[in-house]
């Protein structure tokens, strides 16, 4: 029954919806469907708006009433920024100075408003109008600058301009030539590319420095600008005030325009190799090209690039003169002018199609094996000091080296004896007597000579006629020594070089023959060209000019174990007296210098004398050089104390050298001191004696080179400063050009006789152009340079060139690289133009060549000229922050480099066999 209904009621709903759905389809039509839909969203839509209405409105009201109830504060920050930026916004005054000197503050200030104009206001004028943010930028930058000059004020720039720099220059070639002899090393026969040379160069760099390498801030842009903006930023945090600095935006702008803006473009100029070829030619403006140099940089080129560009021009020079349409005497100017370009086309085609061949020749090897060599006499060898040089190479080797140096030491005493005789002959006119004690010291020098090489003691002995040494120990037991006392052994010793056929004549055979001729000049002229500057006091080549024989170095006082020496300093004054009356310091014609007295016992078995006799400091240096030469074995021993090119009459320096030279004389004067080297004493009492010290004239004992040349411990493998030279002056152009010379004519690797005349030469040089002034010139040229004109005068050179006319200046286009290559050669053959005559007579042509152009070669890497830039750069930041610990910094800022990950694995494999034995 109940089945019966539901399904009856089901039926009935059914049914009266069907009719309800046909009586709407009959009466609405057939769109009934979609208004009724219509009205039931329209419902639906209605409700929900006015529920969420409703329900935004009672929130509000409960978030009101709970907000002082038990919800947090809200911060005051927001309405605090609120309220200053409806405010109207304050003034900020700019001082405009920043250094206190006016000529310097005016440029400044337009280089702060151009590069604020150009990096900053270009794009934020667009972002809005308030200048507030501007003038924040400018006067960070000004507290900047006004901390840097202050602080550059109170430094000393002496040592950095005098030693510093010319260290760090000196080093990074020393660098740049070991990295070129590892590349030879590695294949002669193929040619190592600039990748390979920048990859050795910074290998060699971190051999060199141990604990740096600056491969990745030369060679990887991003990490340069990484580097430029820990930089600045590190920078700013010295000369920013802490406000200043702590205002992140505002920093990292000052940070970008200072790196991006300031130096990455002055580095990449400083560094480009056409600019710096562009300056060099523009420093020797004035000097003429010689034509013999350009052809010898044609020859000597390597470079593809260069010979093609010549080539090129040559033949466009030449398409220009067949076209001009001439007559008269002209033809003949342009005829010559076609045959010479017509020539040096010639020869770079000849050069470019060895070098692609890779057949280069050797013009050394290639005269050794094949070519007809010009003979060079054995008396113009001996008067030349390029030619000397190789042929006592070639006597040391052959091991008749006592013949050449015995040789020599009697020129030396020849023209030295005839000196003193003159001397005592003029004093005897005067009515002064002093002929024993001249005669003594003439005898007492050529006793000392006999000794050295004549004597059966002597090691290596000459070998000569018996009877003539028997002669001369005969003349020298009886007669007064004269001038000419050695000359007929000398005429011997010259014969048996000249004729022995393990001498001379083997000589000529040799190798080093050949490369003598090469540094001559000679190897395509025949004709002998030697020193023509003749003889005299100046030096000339001439071992008369170099070797000379100083009497006053010898005393005829014999050392005996009964005779006791004692010294010590006694005395140090601090006023200014006559030089030799008083110790202390001293004023002589207007030269201050130190002086030390010095009080001496001398006690002997019959009697005992006190004197006092009055030293400086260079006398010390000057008879400390001239026993460790004498004496090599003295030269681990005795330690004289360091020199100080400035504030060395400060009274605290005094004092502490006071002390230090009293050590050094006690050391010298022990016992077992004087017993070991025998004829120490005899220097020993020259020094001591109550007379002025004679010292710097061609002295024996300076200027015979000792039988072995010494050798440094390693020197290659260590920093220019480190390897100073200590028989230099207490003379910063001295130490400097030394220096210099050292490592761009590779003079280390010569025999110490040609280094120590080429120190005479400077010396001599020095001397002559500026006097006994050139340390006080050198010094006020520093105090020029960073006069405040001059300083001026640099910050309008960089407005100028990146503002010029007040436009920031547009990026430079690459110049063609044939342009690019022919300056290369132009430059090339400036720098060979102006080398005198002179410094070729003295080191060679061929290290002349090889020294300028192994210089001009190493400003041609980008890379390279980048790693100078930074050393100098670092250099000069360590001298302003003496306090701060930048060296520890940029140790850290070039950790990342690969050469010196490498280097470090490389020491760790190195050490761990040692490591596992211990």
């Amino acid at each position: 029954m109940k089945k019966l209904r539901l399904r009856e009621t089901s039926l009935s709903i059914w049914g009266w919806g069907s009719l309800g759905i046909v009586l709407s389809l009959i009466t609405f039509g057939p769109f009934v469907i979609f208004y009724l839909a219509f009205y039931i969203l329209c419902f639906v839509g209605g409700g929900f708006v006015v529920t969420l209405l409703f329900g935004k409105t009672n929130s509000e009201k409960y978030l009101e009433q709970c907000e002082h109830s038990f919800l947090p504060p809200t911060s005051t920050g927001i309405p605090k920024c609120l309220e200053e930026m409806k405010r109207e916004a304050r003034t900020i005054k700019i001082d405009r100075r920043l250094t206190g000197a006016n000529i310097i503050d005016e440029p400044l200030q337009q280089v702060i408003q151009f590069s604020l104009r150009d990096y900053v206001q270009y794009w934020y004028y667009t972002l809005s109008d308030d200048e507030s943010f501007l003038l924040e930028i400018r006067q960070a930058l000004q507290n900047a600058l006004i901390q840097f000059a202050t602080r550059s004020k109170e430094i000393d720039w002496q040592p950095y301009f005098t030693t510093r720099i010319v260290d760090d220059f000196g080093t990074h070639l020393r660098v740049f030539r070991k990295a070129q002899q590892k590349i030879t090393e590695k294949d002669d026969q193929v040619k190592g590319t600039a990748e390979d040379l920048v990859d050795t160069f910074f290998e060699v760099e971190v051999e060199m420095e141990k604990d740096v390498c600056r491969d990745l801030v030369c060679t990887s842009p991003k990490d340069e600008e990484g580097f430029l903006r820990d930089l600045c930023e590190v920078l700013l945090y010295l000369l920013l005030p802490p406000g200043d600095f702590q205002n992140k935006i505002m920093r990292y702008f000052v940070r970008e325009i200072l790196a991006r803006g300031i130096l990455l473009p002055l580095i990449n100029q400083l560094s480009d190799p056409d600019y710096i070829n562009q300056y060099i030619i523009w420093m020797i403006r004035d000097s003429n090209c010689n034509y013999e140099a350009f052809m010898n940089i044609i020859k000597l080129s390597d470079n593809i690039g260069e010979l093609e560009a010549v080539r090129d021009k040559a033949a466009e020079e030449l398409q220009y003169l067949r076209s001009l349409d001439t007559a008269g005497d002209d033809i003949n100017t342009i005829k010559n002018q076609i045959n010479s370009l017509l020539f040096v086309k010639k020869v770079c085609d000849s050069r470019i199609q060895r070098l692609q061949s890779g057949k280069e020749i050797n013009t050394v090897k290639l005269a050794a094996n094949f070519g007809k060599l010009c003979t060079v006499p054995l008396d113009s060898i001996l008067v030349d000091n390029v030619a000397l040089q190789f042929f006592m190479d070639y006597m040391q080797q052959t091991g008749g080296q006592a013949h050449l140096f015995f040789w020599m030491t009697v020129e030396g005493y020849r023209v030295t004896a005839q000196q003193q005789l003159e001397v005592l002959s003029s004093r005897q006119k005067d009515g002064k007597h002093q002929t024993n004690q001249t005669k003594g010291l003439l005898r007492a020098a050529a006793v000392g000579i006999y000794e050295q090489y004549l004597s059966e003691k002597a090691s290596p002995r000459v070998t000569v006629d018996d009877y003539l040494v028997a002669k001369l120990a005969d003349t020298l037991n009886h007669e007064d020594p004269t001038p000419e006392i050695f000359d007929d052994i000398q005429r011997k010793v010259y014969e048996l070089m000249l004729r022995d056929e393990r001498f001379y004549p083997s000589f000529r055979q040799n190798a080093l023959y050949v490369r003598m001729l090469a540094e001559l000049d000679m190897l395509k002229d025949p004709s002998f060209r030697g020193s023509d500057d003749g003889d005299g006091e100046s030096f000339n080549g001439s071992p008369t000019g170099s070797i000379n024989l100083s009497l006053d170095d010898l005393s005829n006082v014999s050392s005996d174990d009964s005779v006791q020496l004692h010294a010590y300093i006694s005395d140090t004054v601090y006023a200014d007296y006559d030089p030799y009356a008083v110790a202390g310091v001293c004023n002589d014609h207007g030269k201050t210098y130190a002086l030390y007295a010095i009080t001496v016992h001398r006690r002997s078995l019959n009697s005992e004398e006190t004197w006092k006799t009055y030293r400086r400091y260079s006398d010390f240096h000057d008879f400390h050089m001239r026993i460790t030469e004498q004496f090599e074995n003295l030269s681990s021993i005795l330690k004289l104390p360091g020199k100080k090119t400035f504030n060395n009459m400060d009274r605290d320096f005094l004092e502490k050298r006071k002390k230090d030279l009293n050590a050094y004389l006690q050391l010298l004067l022990t016992p077992e001191m004087m017993k070991a080297s025998p004829a120490l004493a005899h220097y020993v009492y020259d020094f001591l004696e109550n007379k002025a010290y004679s010292k710097g004239k061609g002295d024996f004992a300076r200027k015979v080179p000792p039988l072995i040349p010494k050798t440094d411990s390693d020197p290659e493998h260590c920093r220019v400063s480190a390897q100073l030279d200590d028989t230099v002056d207490d003379n910063i152009p001295l130490r400097v050009m030394l220096l210099l010379m050292d490592e761009v004519f590779d003079l280390k690797e010569r025999n110490q006789w040609l280094r120590r005349n080429i120190k005479n030469l400077l010396q001599q040089l020095i001397r002559a152009t500026y006097g006994d002034t050139i340390n006080r010139k050198i010094v006020d040229h520093v105090d020029w340079m960073t006069s405040p004109e001059q300083v001026a005068d640099l910050v309008k050179r960089f407005r100028d060139a990146f503002w010029p006319n007040g436009i920031l200046a547009e990026t430079v286009p690459c110049r063609d690289k044939a342009i690019r290559m022919r300056t290369r050669v132009a430059g090339k053959t400036k720098l060979l133009s102006i080398m005198p005559d002179e410094l070729k007579h003295i080191i060679g042509a061929e290290t002349t060549r090889k020294g300028i152009l192994r210089v001009f070669e190493m400003f041609q890497h980008n890379q390279l000229n980048r790693r100078m830039v930074y050393v100098f750069l670092e250099g000069f930041l360590e001298t302003l922050f003496p306090q701060y610990k930048f060296r520890e910094l940029f140790n850290r800022l070039h950790s990342r480099s690969k050469q010196m990950q490498k280097y470090k694995q490389k020491l760790q494999t190195t050490q761990a066999p040692s490591l596992q034995k211990r």
